[in-house]
């Protein structure tokens, strides 16, 4: 376990993540100009943590979100309910025609030589709205809870969330709470939200509150404004940049007690090259490296996450936990949509060594 990083061993919530919830309407290997059908995947970044831990790790988790009434926030909440998701609502009426909306997501998966394409509609977003005041923590976490988390997803949506997630992680601090934070810098999002420097003033504010930071070397950089590493890797799967540059997170947010990141080289849209690097009580664990065949690859780093975040809360030694994060992120990127279809037993037995030889 890291220095000073102290689960609590009990609470009527192991993870609670505050978060917006989105729908992704997923046209499989069709670019969605020729498109005729699609999925749809309930998602978000918070949210999938929260969604993994319960219906793969089997722990007690609730989302913190905005909703709304009408039927896209029925079908959302339906699926929240299905993941084993507890659910805290700011509801919101629709007008029935300009909103508030739950967002979109729009996406193929690519196939091959040709990349998957994301683009958005977070038009008059309700979780935009979310704003200090409209919850009650003391009420959310009063069993107890054991860990907080959100996003830097959310933190771009409006100034009034990046507030909220603030007041958020300062309630679950005084509960006793690990707070955790994946940094997901998105530059379309920032870029609509006011930028480079508004990107790094809010998220060096949030950061301030962090025990368990997540993010690569591009969300350090851009995200954090922490200079680039003076050691180049030698490939993407190398860990040598994350690694130089965790001083410089330190030194920045001594608060910080774990600092950790997928790595992946990516060989063509379905074969990719997987790993995992975190820093973690002052010793840094390197996960091994496999190939992946990509069924689809949205929602692996929430993955990797969830299955770290199980480790810490289950009391696995560092590298351990390590595993267990870079093995259900693997996994995860062979089923359809953002969120697990795996076991634990799986997690366990590929970040034992395992293969995809047929169990009978």
């Amino acid at each position: 376990m890291a220095e000073g990083l102290t689960v609590p061993a009990s609470g009527s919530l192991d993870l609670v993540s505050l978060g917006a919830l989105v729908h992704r309407l997923d046209t499989g290997v069709i670019p969605f100009r020729k498109a005729s059908e699609c999925r749809i995947h309930v998602s978000g970044g918070e949210f999938n943590v929260a969604a993994n831990l319960a219906d793969c790790f089997g722990l007690r988790t609730g989302v913190v979100s905005a909703m709304v009434d009408y039927p896209i926030g029925d079908l959302i909440a339906e699926r929240v309910r299905a993941m084993g998701v507890r659910p805290h609502y700011r509801r919101f009426e629709h007008d029935g025609v300009t909103g508030p909306n739950m967002a979109t997501v729009y996406s193929d998966r690519g196939c091959g030589v040709r990349a998957p394409v994301v683009f958005y509609n977070r038009c008059n977003e309700a979780a935009a709205r979310l704003k200090p005041g409209d919850f009650d923590w003391n009420a959310v976490f009063s069993g107890g809870v054991r860990w907080f988390h959100s996003g830097g997803i959310f933190a771009a949506l409006s100034p009034t969330t990046a507030e909220l997630i603030i007041e958020g992680m300062q309630a679950a601090r005084a509960a006793g709470a690990v707070v955790s934070f994946d940094l997901n810098f998105r530059e379309k999002l920032w870029r609509v939200a006011g930028g480079l420097s508004t990107a790094q003033e809010t998220l060096k504010r949030i950061v301030a509150n962090v025990d368990v930071l997540v993010g690569n070397e591009e969300d350090l950089q851009k995200g954090l404004g922490v200079p680039g590493p003076d050691v180049a890797a030698t490939s993407k799967l190398d860990p040598s940049a994350f690694i130089a540059m965790i001083d410089s997170v330190l030194a920045r947010h001594p608060n910080v007690k774990v600092v950790a990141t997928t790595l992946r080289d990516v060989r063509s849209t379905n074969r990719h090259v997987w790993g995992a690097v975190a820093w973690i009580e002052g010793e840094v664990h390197v996960a091994p490296t496999c190939e992946l065949d990509v069924y689809d690859r949205v929602g692996g780093g929430d993955g990797f996450a969830s299955g770290l975040f199980y480790g810490l809360l289950s009391g696995a030694v560092p590298a351990e936990a390590v595993a267990l994060g870079w093995a259900h992120g693997a996994l995860l990127t062979s089923f359809p949509g953002d969120t697990t279809m795996a076991t634990l037993a799986q997690v366990k037995s590929f970040a034992a060594g395992g293969s995809a030889r047929i169990q009978r």
